[in-house]
C-alpha cells in the first residue's frame, strides 16, 4: 500500500480495512488479519496497526474477541457506506461542482462518462 501525506497512516490503514469490508473481502463476523499481520502486510510499526485497529473498533467497525483476534461487526458494511456517503455528498461534491462550473463541464458530459465507467 503506498500511503500519502494529507492524512495520518493509521487512518488510511483503517481505511484500507474499511474498502476490503465495502468490497465484501470480510463480511459480518468474519476474523480480519491480526494487528501483527496487518503490519507486515502493509510495512508498517505494529502500533500504527494498533491505532488503526483502535479507530476502527471506537467506530464499531470491528470488535475483539479476547484471544481470537478482531471481527467485524454486524452491519458494519451498511456503517461504512452511510459515513462515506455522507462525507462525499458533502465534502466532495461540492468541489466537484465547482470544478465543473470552472471549467465548462456540463451535466450531459458527466452523466456520458458516468454510464461508461458504470458497471
Amino acid at each position: 500500500m503506498t500511503f500519502t501525506n494529507d492524512k495520518a497512516i493509521y487512518l488510511q490503514m483503517a481505511d484500507r480495512v474499511c474498502d476490503e469490508i465495502l468490497a465484501d473481502k470480510f463480511q459480518d463476523d468474519d476474523r480480519i488479519p491480526s494487528v501483527r499481520e496487518y503490519a507486515v502486510l502493509l510495512e508498517v510499526n505494529t502500533n500504527t496497526a494498533v491505532k488503526a485497529y483502535d479507530e476502527l473498533a471506537r467506530a464499531n467497525i470491528i470488535y475483539n474477541k479476547r484471544g481470537l483476534g478482531y471481527f467485524v461487526t454486524k452491519g458494519a458494511k451498511q456503517q461504512i457506506l452511510k459515513v462515506r456517503k455522507k462525507e462525499f455528498m458533502d465534502n466532495k461534491l461540492p468541489e466537484f461542482f465547482r470544478q465543473m462550473k470552472l471549467l465548462g463541464i456540463n451535466k450531459e458530459e458527466v452523466c456520458n462518462l458516468f454510464d461508461q465507467y458504470n458497471v
